[in-house]
């Protein structure tokens, strides 16, 4: 994407505060933003969810398809990743500006979700080595103001918590073939367990300091960033670098643990808004604080 035009004073204050962990609007090196989320956004799609962090918008939806399994796990499902980077989020992504960095977050997620521990894939099979369901995880990007990897991977937990999948019946027919139907109540149907899905945390550094949620002038003064994949437990499901700048062994340890010390926190708290929501009949809104904790 291309960078955000900024003087070298104002990129001096911006660096100048990291350093005195006060950012320019106020938060520490750890805190997020507000973030807006609404589940069931979509109600024709099996799964959706939109989450707002600042200007960024996302609209991940679920979509389930009967598919084959793979080769090597012909009892399992699986999960395909679909970015859209809408022309109307930025201009960078006119044209094929956003095909690069689509694909590249679609390869992301599915590295951090391709751990075996992140899903019950085997409930999504049906026949054995020859029927399974695939789900299709559409992201769309509808306006980017920083951090956009860490909002995505919030939007598709939610989503993935939001699915409903039909129930089916597996019967054999008079010459001795499975057939499948489908079962027409839109009640009957079941959802996947996602209390081991994982987040994504991006760690962001400027000069010699790190920053998560990182907005888009912030963005302009990193040098490398470190971009994690954190279960629940602590698990970390994939880790990725990026930048030019170099990162010390002895300093990706220490960032690593922070990473997942607020990937913890921040599954914690999404799961929690997440289950008290599905608990309400009404206003399903909900918003996560600067220090992970969600506002009502």
């Amino acid at each position: 994407m291309a960078e955000l035009l900024l003087s070298e004073a104002e990129r001096t204050y911006i660096v100048h505060g990291i350093q005195q962990n006060v950012r320019q609007d106020g938060r520490s090196r750890e805190d997020y933003r507000y973030i807006e989320l609404e589940t069931d956004f979509v109600p024709h799609l099996c799964g959706s969810a939109r989450v707002r962090l600042s200007n960024t918008d996302i609209l991940a939806g679920v979509k389930a398809e009967i598919g084959e399994p793979s080769e090597g796990s012909p009892k399992e499902g699986y999960l395909k990743f679909f970015i859209d980077c809408s022309a109307n989020a930025t201009p960078d992504f006119e044209g094929r500006g956003g095909e690069a960095l689509a694909e590249g977050i679609s390869s992301m997620l599915e590295n951090i979700y391709l751990h075996k521990s992140t899903l019950d894939y085997e409930k999504l099979g049906i026949i054995p080595g020859k029927k399974c369901w695939v789900l299709y995880v559409d992201v769309l990007i509808l306006e980017v103001g920083g951090n956009l990897i860490d909002a995505i991977s919030l939007a598709v937990k939610a989503a993935l918590f939001n699915s409903k999948i039909p129930n089916l019946t597996v019967v054999t027919s008079e010459l001795n073939e499975a057939e499948i139907e489908l079962s027409d109540d839109p009640y009957d149907c079941f959802r996947l367990d996602v209390s081991r899905a994982p987040c994504i945390v991006t760690l962001n550094k400027v000069l010699d300091k790190y920053i998560v949620d990182a907005s888009l002038e912030e963005e302009t003064c990193i040098s490398s960033r470190i971009i994690l994949g954190v279960q629940p437990d602590g698990t970390v499901t994939g880790l990725k670098k990026d930048g030019q700048s170099g990162i010390n062994p002895t300093h990706l340890i220490e960032v690593t643990k922070m990473g997942v010390s607020i990937g913890l926190e921040l599954n914690k708290k999404l799961t929690k808004a997440l289950l008290e929501e599905e608990s309400m009949a009404i206003n399903p809104n909900v918003k996560l604080n600067t220090n992970c904790g969600f506002l009502r």
